[in-house]
Order: C-alpha cells, then sequence, then structure tokens
C-alpha cells in the first residue's frame, strides 16, 4: 500500500511541475501566437495586425511571424528580444520597414523577409544588423533599393535579392557592408547609379545578371574593393560609358560574359584596378570601340573568346586594339576565337574564315590616318623652318601666320605657334 501511495505522490509531484511549468508557457505567450518552448515562438495565425511584443517570452530565440496583416515594421520593432537569433517575418503584409527596424536585437544570425508586397528597400531599414550573417529578401516586389539600406551592417555574409522586379539601385545602396561572402542581386535591373556599390568591401561573389540598362554609367563600380569574382551576364548592358570601372579596386576576376553591348565608349582596365583576370565570353557588341577607347593593363590573365563582333571595315580597328591582344603580329588566335555579327552575309562567321586583308578600311579610318600623317609631316616643316630662321638675319614664313622671325629673338619664337 505504500508503494502506491509513492507512485501516486510522484506522479502528483511530476503532473504539478510539468502541468504548472506548461501553465507558465502558456500564459506569457501572444494572442495569436503558439509558444514551443520559451525560446521557440510561432505566430502564423494570419491574424496579426501589428508584432505582439507584448507577453513575448524575453528568452526566444527563434520567432516566426509569418501569414500575417501587418503592413510595417516600426523603428526598434523587437526592442528588447536580445536572445532572439533566427527571425522570420514571410508571407506578411509587410510594405514599409523603417528605419532601425530591426535595432536592439545583438544576438540575430538570420533574418528572412519573402513573399512580401515590400516595395522600397528604405534608406537605413536594415542598419545597425550587428552580427546578422544573412538576410533573404526574396520573392517580395522591391522596386528600389536606396541609399545606405544597409548602413552599419557589417556582418553580413549572404545577401540574397533574388526574385525581385528592381529597376533601380541608388547611390550608396550597399555602402558599409564589408566580408559578404555572396550578394545577390535581382533580374530586370534598369539604373544601377554612380556609386551604388561605394564602401562595398570584401565581397566573395557579386553577380549582376539578366539586367535592361541603356547604359553601364560613369563610376559605377567606384569603391567597390577586394572582389574575388564580379560577374555582368546575361544581361543588355547598352553603351559601357567612359569611367564606368573607374575606383574600382583589387578584383580577382571580372568576366563580362553573355551580353549584347550596343556600343563601348570606353573600357579602361589598368594596373590602378588591379584585376587579375578579364574575361569577355559571349559577348554581342553592335558597333566597333574606337580607335584608343580600350585600355588594357596589368592583366594577369586576359580571355577574349566567343564574342561576336563586326566583320566590316572596321574590323581593322578591332584587330588594332588591345581586345585583340595583337592579333595582326602574332598569329589568328583572337580571329580562330570570335566571331562575326555583321554585315548579314558573315553573321555567325568564325572570324579566321575571313580574308582580313581583302576588306577595305573604312573611309573614315583612312582620312583619320591621311591627317595624322598629314599633321606629322606639317609639325616637321614647321620645326625646320624655324631652326632655318633661328641661323638668319630675318625671313618671311611661307607658312599660313605669315609671322616675322628676327635674329636672336628667341623668347619671341618660343611664344609663336607651331
Amino acid at each position: 500500500m505504500n508503494v502506491v501511495w509513492r507512485i501516486l505522490f510522484y506522479i502528483g509531484v511530476l503532473w504539478r511541475f510539468y502541468g504548472c511549468r506548461h501553465f507558465i508557457v502558456e500564459a506569457a505567450c501572444p494572442k495569436g501566437c503558439l509558444c514551443l518552448s520559451p525560446a521557440q515562438v510561432m505566430c502564423n495565425s494570419g491574424e496579426l495586425r501589428e508584432i505582439p511584443l507584448k507577453n513575448m517570452p524575453l528568452t526566444v530565440e527563434t520567432l516566426a511571424l509569418q501569414k500575417n496583416i501587418f503592413p510595417v515594421i516600426k523603428s526598434d520593432a523587437f526592442l528588447g528580444l536580445k536572445a532572439l537569433r533566427k527571425l522570420s517575418l514571410d508571407r506578411n503584409n509587410i510594405t514599409t520597414i523603417k528605419p532601425f527596424a530591426f535595432r536592439g536585437l545583438p544576438r540575430l544570425r538570420d533574418l528572412s523577409i519573402q513573399h512580401t508586397p515590400l516595395a522600397v528597400v528604405a534608406s537605413f531599414a536594415f542598419a545597425g544588423l550587428q552580427n546578422v550573417s544573412q538576410i533573404s529578401l526574396c520573392h517580395n516586389k522591391i522596386l528600389r533599393i536606396e541609399a545606405y539600406a544597409f548602413a552599419g551592417s557589417a556582418g553580413i555574409r549572404l545577401l540574397n535579392l533574388a526574385d525581385n522586379p528592381t529597376v533601380l539601385v541608388e547611390t550608396n545602396a550597399f555602402s558599409s557592408l564589408s566580408s559578404v561572402d555572396r550578394l545577390i542581386l535581382p533580374s530586370g535591373i534598369r539604373n544601377i547609379s554612380q556609386d551604388a556599390f561605394f564602401a562595398l568591401d570584401m565581397v566573395g561573389y557579386l553577380k549582376l545578371s539578366f539586367m535592361d540598362l541603356s547604359e553601364v554609367s560613369a563610376f559605377t563600380f567606384r569603391g567597390l574593393t577586394n572582389v574575388k569574382l564580379l560577374s555582368l551576364q546575361e544581361s543588355d548592358l547598352g553603351v559601357i560609358s567612359a569611367n564606368a570601372f573607374d575606383g574600382l579596386d583589387h578584383v580577382d576576376t571580372l568576366n563580362i560574359l553573355n551580353n549584347k553591348i550596343d556600343a563601348i565608349h570606353e573600357l579602361n582596365i589598368t594596373a590602378v584596378n588591379h584585376v587579375r583576370t578579364l574575361r569577355l565570353q559571349g559577348n554581342h557588341l553592335l558597333e566597333t570601340p574606337e580607335p584608343g577607347s580600350i585600355t588594357l593593363e596589368g592583366l594577369g590573365v586576359l580571355h577574349v573568346v566567343g564574342n561576336y563582333f563586326p566583320c566590316g571595315c572596321h574590323i581593322h580597328t578591332l584587330l588594332d586594339s588591345p581586345l585583340a591582344n595583337g592579333s595582326y603580329a602574332s598569329g589568328e588566335d583572337f580571329l580562330s576565337k570570335n566571331y562575326c555579327i555583321s554585315p548579314l552575309e558573315v553573321n555567325g562567321l568564325q572570324m579566321a574564315q575571313l580574308d582580313i586583308f581583302a576588306i577595305g578600311r573604312c573611309h573614315e579610318q583612312v582620312t583619320r590616318e591621311n591627317l595624322e600623317a598629314s599633321g606629322a609631316a606639317s609639325l616637321a616643316v614647321s620645326l625646320d623652318h624655324f631652326r632655318w630662321c633661328r641661323g638668319s638675319s630675318s625671313c618671311i614664313s611661307s607658312l599660313p601666320y605669315k609671322e616675322q622671325c628676327p635674329v636672336g629673338d628667341s623668347e619671341n619664337l618660343e611664344e609663336m605657334p607651331v
């Protein structure tokens, strides 16, 4: 009998202990939420019109707020939840994230906001995230990323913005991010502002794909430093403007792959940029770059393969440029690995199959070369004339400006136009 009573006593103790504990957890749980433990809370009822901080356990480490109808995440929205490590805000009706919305979460590592109508990543919305390593902003309606959206959040290792209809990345949009292993931007970007990547440092992988640009504007990549791989691919790049890559510094590999390029006004990669490998592959270039518009210096490796270039009279300008890497003098490597896009009768033809020297140079190119040669000859005549004047008592120039050259007047001689 004593044994039975002892068993009943222990059962009662256990019931009171676990029953009370369960009761305490339920009592401390916000309305519309399920507190699985003091460290794990789920609020997926679909009823919440605001973030339920009241009665939220301060010990919560994993918080899921999904499929609710609150439209705004206010500043300091989760203040006090210092133990929070993982926060999921997927499939809510979020349209606005106020500045410093996630401030005061020192242990937060993983933040997910996906499948929402959010249209703008506003300035300072994700600022001050001290230790967050991963932010997922996929499958939203983000049209614009504003300046300093991630200011002061230097610890982010993965920032994923895939599957958004983004059209504009503003100046300083990613300023102060450092040590980002992967920055994945959405498809369809139409405008990347000057200095959009300014102060973005220590990037492992930055991929810009399926863009629809009118131009890669001047200083687009200024201030972007220490990048393992920067890839512009599968896009309509429009015009690559002068100074587009100025200020880009220390890149292991720069890929320009499978793009349509209307024109290259300037492609200037020098030793100052510290680019190890430049790979231009699979691009369709509609116009041949002007003489002197391409500068490729200080590269460890240059790959120019599988591209399609105009093969009319401008082909000689192309073969004289650094893109061809001296094809005239060193064989047919460039010609055998690239193709013609125009004229129509040679579209798709390997350039090596052309009779290059049977193609005449363009009229403007011949004219320019003649003018350059004529200018050099005129300069030589002018110099000879002045040397002769220097030793004569006087002379009347036969040159167009008809100036007299007095003996011994070296000061006047130096000031005369040549």
